[in-house]
């Protein structure tokens, strides 16, 4: 409970155009962090946000089974790929593998530091919404000890006028 019987001046809180001027700017973290990749980086991207999608998979998937179906189901005249070996298709599926593998773990890395700067920006919109708030509270505050001082000057004794109600 405030002491409303103190003297003392009451601490005008921080006016709300001062806060106005203190503020910044809100920045598009996403368009910032997108502006400052290189175009290797693009392609990594790029490249990494295809391949994670189902459409990627269903396209895979299709192949493999024309692929293994063509050479198993087709004459022999048309086979190019011995079945049971299938030694082609094999070998295409790791160099693609091994070229996919490092673009991914690029393009995650990049997720990752995009992640962070708008973590990042999520920590700076929060503080200022902390202080903010505070200054809300020091405006409640200060209207408080002011109604306060007012029902002393008055001679009203607010714990008995709860109480009646």
């Amino acid at each position: 409970m405030t002491d409303t019987t103190s003297s003392a001046p009451l601490a005008v809180p921080t006016p709300l155009q001062e806060l106005r001027k203190r503020r910044r700017p809100l920045k598009n973290v996403h368009k910032e962090v997108r502006s400052n990749l290189s175009t290797m980086n693009r392609v990594a991207l790029f490249i990494t946000e295809r391949v994670g999608t189902m459409g990627f998979f269903l396209l895979i998937f299709a192949w493999t089974v024309i692929w293994l179906g063509w050479n198993t189901l087709l004459p022999t005249s048309w086979r190019f790929d011995p079945a049971m070996g299938f030694v082609l298709y094999l070998f295409l599926c790791n160099v693609i593998q091994i070229l996919l593998m490092p673009l991914i773990m690029v393009g995650q890395n990049l997720q990752g530091m995009h992640s962070e700067a708008r973590a990042e920006h999520d920590l700076d919109v929060n503080v200022k919404a902390e202080r903010e708030i505070e200054v809300i509270l020091q405006h409640l505050e200060y209207q408080n000890d002011i109604l306060m001082k007012m029902v002393d000057k008055l001679g009203v004794d607010v714990r008995q006028g709860l109480s009646k109600t």
